[in-house]
């Protein structure tokens, strides 16, 4: 199991703003246990904290920038990339301006601050952002982010410059290593044509060859050399890794991304946030009971079904007369494990459908007019399996009926495991007596 971490120590950083200009004294201080990333503006009265949470991105033109409140952050991604780079997960930030230092326009200062400080585990397990299926969008300037499921954190990158210029792609696994070695140092550019228009919006009023790339035609002007090859993907990394992080919990997932840039890179950090919002509203209520709802025993009152093929070990709620959650505990010893798969058990997806279909007849057969009957399960629709379902999860099965005639009955049915939705399906089963 890995746990969650934070700072060892308190640890500051001074220097100029990117795009302000100003001068600013950064500090972060360790935080406890879900915490996670905070900035507080020690400049202000009460010194109000702002969340790092992609709720509070307000705009993203050549930097994101978080509002909360009477507090504005600006130019988060660095910082926020770095901390995530090295797996910290719990951390408040004060400064005593609205943006951070840029120093020499990569995250490197912000690893060498975090090393300063250094990094201790905490007592409590990390929580990962992981989705089970792929999640993808596209925007009108032609930007594509999209993430799929992958056990890490991998990123595949395509940046592409004005006409095509400097077009460089990257796939590169992060881990806190390599994110140090090969992605932190690369440096922010800005392409000659769009420094007018940045200077005339406000913008960059601190930028110079010292903290920026700047491409020109096929050259690129800058006070050393690059410091690699394709300089200017890893610095796209590098900020996909900080806008992400407004997630608000480490990610596992391959990102592949086209074109990406901090409006694309917030909108996929939306979207993950989204998919996870809609998944834990799907998850089972706590039980306030010690007991079950239905015990096994009382299941097998109602159901014919009996080993091996009882798939429900007990009914932990009912809601109202229409919708149950059903629990069925997968255990290795199941019998189909010894053909589905030697040495990669599997639980089989038809019987998944048969736990639905075993819950939704309990639903069914509560019902006084049906007491004594069977169901027969019928058809499955809109079936989809997401998930593979393995030894040791247990399964928990949703089931609300969408209709309930006299001898028919239709149910919306999906399974989950720790939260996440498995499968699902609409069922169908006709009731008849014995």
């Amino acid at each position: 199991m890995e746990y969650q971490r934070t700072l060892a120590k308190s640890a500051s950083l001074s220097g100029n703003a990117l795009h302000n200009g100003g001068k600013v004294t950064l500090t972060i201080h360790p935080a406890p246990v879900g915490h996670g990333y905070k900035f507080r503006r020690t400049d202000l009265p009460d010194e109000p904290v702002v969340d790092a949470l992609v709720d509070h991105v307000k705009t993203v033109e050549r930097a994101t920038t978080l509002i909360q409140g009477n507090a504005k952050i600006q130019t988060v991604e660095h910082i926020l990339s770095a901390l995530a780079g090295l797996d910290v997960d719990n951390a408040l930030i004060e400064m005593d301006a609205n943006e951070p230092p840029i120093g020499d326009g990569s995250a490197a200062p912000y690893v060498a601050l975090i090393q300063e400080a250094g990094i201790v585990t905490q007592d409590a397990p990390r929580l990962y952002l992981q989705p089970s299926e792929p999640i993808h969008l596209e925007t009108a300037t032609g930007s594509i982010m999209s993430i799929f499921p992958h056990n890490g954190l991998r990123i595949s990158c395509t940046q592409v410059g004005n006409d095509g210029r400097f077009t460089q792609y990257l796939s590169i696994e992060i881990t806190p290593e390599v994110y140090a070695r090969d992605i932190a140092t690369a440096r922010t550019f800005v392409h000659y044509e769009d420094v007018k228009h940045l200077m005339e919006k406000g913008l960059i009023k601190g930028g110079s060859l010292e903290n920026a790339l700047v491409i020109r035609g096929e050259s690129v002007l800058s006070k050393e050399p690059l410091r690699f090859a394709d300089e200017f993907v890893r610095h796209k990394i590098l900020d996909i890794i900080g806008d992400l992080a407004l997630t608000g919990r480490p990610l596992r997932g391959h990102i592949v991304a086209v074109r990406p840039g901090h409006g694309p890179n917030t909108e996929l950090a939306r979207a993950i946030v989204k998919r996870h919002r809609e998944l834990v509203a799907m998850a089972p209520k706590p039980v306030t009971s010690s007991l079950p709802v239905l015990t096994v025993s009382e299941v097998m009152n109602i159901l014919p079904h009996r080993y091996p093929f009882l798939m429900v070990d007990r009914v932990v709620e009912f809601d109202g007369d229409a919708k149950a959650v059903g629990v069925k505990s997968v255990s290795i010893n199941e019998p189909y494990f010894q053909g589905h798969f030697p040495g990669h058990p599997v639980m089989p997806g038809v019987l998944q459908l048969e736990a639905m279909a075993q819950v939704a007849s309990i639903v069914m057969m509560r019902k006084t007019e049906n007491s004594g009957k069977i169901g027969y399960f019928m058809s499955a629709d809109e079936v989809k399996f997401r998930k593979p379902v393995l030894p040791g999860d247990t399964l928990f099965i949703h089931v609300e009926m969408i209709s309930a005639k006299k001898r028919l009955g239709k149910a919306a049915c999906k399974c989950l495991v720790n939260g996440e939705v498995v499968s699902e399906g609409i069922l169908l089963f006709g009731i008849v007596d014995k």
